[in-house]
């Protein structure tokens, strides 16, 4: 009669353990598994520098120069960017630059490694004239600032987890340029870092 006790015993403890270690394993594999809250990580942010070529609309020459952008995706689709654009003619005949300051909403797409956008901008764009053809030693004639709208779309390239390629497209409007306005275009290539 002792015997089938004390055999009874171990075995509702080896049932009871048994019973305690798969419970224990379902919760920690359950806690182990779940996904990554979205509201841990702010967003998603990259910072980059371009190189920029652009058919200006005023003269025969295209702009080149260099410029500065910063995207930040708050959602997975949505973000916004801000960008910086110093155009410049190559000859220095005309003189002229075009130097842009936007920011806008962007729309983002999800393809693996590539990720196509479109983008609505507003800013500031100031114009350099060239000098006057009366008194070229005289210099430009004047740099005035106006307001600019423009849209664009491009695609970013996720080269390395902290290195994104850039190509960008923008149409800009700048309304208020005499005497119909100005509709540049600027073609950009960049390379990002990519904060994670």
């Amino acid at each position: 009669m002792q015997y089938s006790i004390v055999r009874q015993r171990p075995a509702r403890a080896v049932l009871l353990a048994l019973a305690v270690a798969i419970v224990g394993l379902n919760f920690t594999t359950t806690l182990s598994g779940q996904a990554r809250p979205t509201a841990s990580k702010a967003g998603d942010l990259q910072v980059g520098g371009l190189f920029n070529l652009a058919s200006p609309d005023y003269g025969p020459n295209t702009l080149r120069g260099i410029g500065a952008y910063a995207t930040f995706d708050f959602r997975y689709h949505w973000g916004v960017e801000a960008s910086f654009h110093q155009l410049n003619d190559p000859d220095g005949k005309e003189n002229i630059y075009e130097r842009t300051y936007e920011i806008g909403p962007r729309y983002v797409l999800h393809f693996g490694r590539l990720a196509p956008y479109a983008k609505l901008m507003v800013g500031r764009g100031v114009f350099q004239f060239p000098p006057s053809p009366r008194h070229p030693e005289d210099g430009p004639v004047a740099n005035l600032a106006y307001t600019i709208w423009g849209g664009g779309f491009g695609a970013d390239y996720h080269l390395t987890p902290s290195i994104n390629l850039r190509a960008d497209y923008e149409l800009q409007q700048w309304h208020s340029f005499p005497p119909n306005g100005l509709t540049p275009r600027v073609l950009s290539f960049g390379v990002a870092y990519h904060f994670h």
